[in-house]
């Protein structure tokens, strides 16, 4: 092979995370937290609202005081992660004091959650509506900051302060990136050696950034119109069942949400594949975030294209011209650099994620870094 050439890989950078063999763990946190979040509320309300002689006041003072335990020990649970010394979770290339996006969300979110929980119970006849309005508060307060990330992205806007592992300048990330990427490396236990690779794929994939979009349009969206929904039923029924509905309805709209996305996102992943090995998954200019990048067709622009005929887009073939994978690219930033990020994973020497918005030498990464699996999702 020539000096300076470029070997394509045959597959998208792998992730190393499985949530196969999580299942256990999952299961737990997310059964301790539905009681915690539905259950408890429901039970002691209805309880001790009409099988006692407590006042009203003191009814919800209880069951707001029994609320977010779960949500409690993952804050100080995340902050610990981030914050301790030699912290292999915390956002590449950051400062030791610096919190990942997911962090300042979760803060900022629990002072709107205190305020209103306050307010709601205070008084001596509670407000029953407005502590009924928590959940779907936390799904209009991240369809909002999630989906307008988006639109700045999609506006040009430069990240205006740093975005978990993406550098203030860069070009804005789409946000259900940040988010998985925050997730899974603290609360998920995958550290920088998943957001490492995370940003590798998403630099290197169009397909994939593309499917990120328009996943995040899908929960963003879904999640404000479903809290607008639920907001209005919430003020239109009778308090007990408000109370009731305004606990029990974001889950719904969440399980019915994420039953579509499994098999969308498996659909996904398998297209992704396919377009990359067919060299047509990696327009643009390669390893940048290029949000002009011309990509295979995705599953959301296949059905649009079923439903809506006359939106179709180009022939898949016209998506993405193939390039020759024995040069380098011209279009390859100026002054890309292959050094590897100042807390990057041990053993990821081969390749890097910059404070630039580019990756440079990924092609022999799967040789010389750390061992990963696959994600099936």
């Amino acid at each position: 092979m020539e000096e300076g050439s470029v070997v394509t890989p045959s597959e998208p950078p792998p992730l190393p995370y499985s949530l196969r063999t999580r299942k256990k763990s999952i299961a737990i946190f997310w059964t301790i937290f539905v009681v915690d979040t539905l259950a408890q509320p429901l039970i002691l309300y209805w309880c001790l609202w009409h099988l006692t002689d407590l006042s009203h006041n003191l009814v919800f003072s209880i069951v707001t005081a029994s609320l977010g335990g779960v949500s409690v020990f993952e804050y100080f649970y995340r902050l610990y992660n981030l914050f301790r010394k030699n912290s292999r979770a915390r956002p590449l290339n950051s400062r030791v004091s610096w919190l990942d996006f997911f962090q300042i969300n979760f803060t900022i979110l629990w002072l709107i959650l205190a305020v209103e929980l306050v307010v709601g119970s205070v008084p001596h006849e509670p407000f029953v509506r407005l502590i009924a309005m928590v959940l779907p508060t936390v799904m209009f307060y991240f369809g909002f900051v999630y989906l307008s990330l988006d639109v700045f992205r999609m506006l040009g806007f430069k990240a205006p302060f740093r975005i978990s592992s993406t550098p203030k300048g860069s070009v804005m990330p789409t946000a259900l990136y940040a988010l998985i990427e925050d997730v899974v490396a603290v609360d998920g236990g995958g550290g920088q050696i998943y957001r490492y690779a995370l940003r590798t794929r998403y630099l290197s994939s169009p397909y994939f950034r593309r499917m990120l979009f328009e996943m995040n349009c899908f929960w963003s969206g879904g999640s404000i119109v479903c809290a607008a929904a639920i907001t209005a039923v919430v003020f239109t029924v009778e308090e007990g069942v408000a109370f009731t509905l305004g606990w029990s309805l974001p889950f719904a709209w969440a399980i019915i949400w994420t039953l579509i996305t499994i098999p969308w996102v498996q659909s996904d992943l398998r297209r992704e594949k396919k377009a990359w090995s067919e060299n047509r998954g990696q327009g643009g200019i390669r390893w940048v975030d290029d949000i002009d990048a011309p990509t295979a067709r995705t599953r959301f622009a296949s059905v649009q294209a079923t439903v809506w005929p006359w939106s179709r887009d180009k022939e898949d073939s016209d998506a993405s011209p193939p390039y020759d994978v024995e040069k380098v690219s011209d279009d390859v930033p100026a002054g890309a650099s292959n050094d590897v990020p100042n807390n990057a994973p041990s053993g990821a020497s081969s390749s890097h994620v910059t404070d630039e918005t580019h990756v440079g030498t990924l092609h022999d990464a799967p040789d010389s870094g750390p061992s990963v699996e696959k994600s099936p999702v």
